[in-house]
């Protein structure tokens, strides 16, 4: 298991941030998405930086949140703890990273489960690789959606509806088709075409950049986004509150069904 958890490299006016969890398909614990934080505090605060990349080691871009946790429930858990503890490291880096004012790509390959959604759509533009695949079976949980709700706005109404309710992923292709990435390449050549994608942003000028990137996200803001995604977070955590009613542990109400749907997927 790599101590790092997440790498971090400065290149050509690049900063290549790297999941480096392979060994479990890049899960995110409460540690490694803070070490996400920390590094993408570092890329927006670097003079040096005018992209950010983000792209994950090994077969997958994450699987989500780490279940791990979940199988032991003796632990004392109140609403009002994961509430605080979601709005800072899930919805709240969500949020902070969408917002950082430097462009952003994300590289995903394989799976990008639920919460490898919170890491994904807060980038700016998004290269996917042949093989990848998109999902959010939380329904199975008991829990109607990841924390971040981008779905609406990602892949339109009816779409967001479909896999939340069936919680079947959407390939590359489909995802390219509904707009929710950028582009779809050979996944051997994943990282050269989200380099070379980084390169040609980085030599635009940096406030000019900086400009572009807050007229589109102010404009999505007017239309609602921000307080959409608060509130739906505020909709997500009420079903935590129905899974401590339901099974007495808040964050799911059957663990192994959401395993055998993920698994019958992929």
């Amino acid at each position: 298991m790599s101590d790092e958890l997440v790498t971090y490299e400065v290149s050509g006016g690049i900063a290549t941030i790297s999941l480096d969890r392979p060994e479990v398909a890049n899960a995110q614990n409460f540690e490694l998405l803070d070490r996400l934080d920390a590094l993408w505090t570092a890329a927006a605060d670097d003079p040096d930086v005018r992209v950010i990349v983000l792209r994950a080691n090994g077969k997958h871009f994450s699987s989500g949140h780490e279940m791990k946790s979940a199988e032991g429930r003796s632990a004392k858990w109140t609403v009002a703890t994961l509430y605080e503890r979601e709005a800072r490291a899930f919805v709240g880096y969500s949020l902070k990273w969408r917002n950082i004012p430097k462009p952003s790509i994300a590289a995903v390959q394989g799976v990008c489960i639920a919460g490898g959604l919170l890491l994904a759509w807060p980038c700016d533009l998004i290269v996917a690789a042949d093989n990848a695949k998109f999902s959010d079976p939380v329904a199975t949980l008991g829990i109607g959606g990841v924390e971040y709700h981008g779905h609406t706005w990602e892949l339109g109404a009816r779409l967001a509806k479909e896999i939340l309710f069936t919680g079947r992923a959407i390939t590359a292709a489909e995802a390219l088709h509904v707009g929710m990435v950028n582009r779809v390449v050979p996944l051997a050549d994943l990282d050269s075409a989200t380099r070379e994608l980084a390169s040609q942003i980085a030599d635009k000028h940096p406030f000019a950049l900086r400009m572009a990137k807050r007229a589109v996200n102010q404009t999505l803001d007017v239309q609602g986004f921000t307080t959409a995604v608060q509130s739906v977070f505020d909709i997500h955590s009420l079903g935590h509150g129905n899974a401590l009613t339901e099974c007495g542990y808040p964050v799911v109400v059957d663990l192994e069904a959401m395993k055998k749907s993920i698994a019958a997927q992929h």
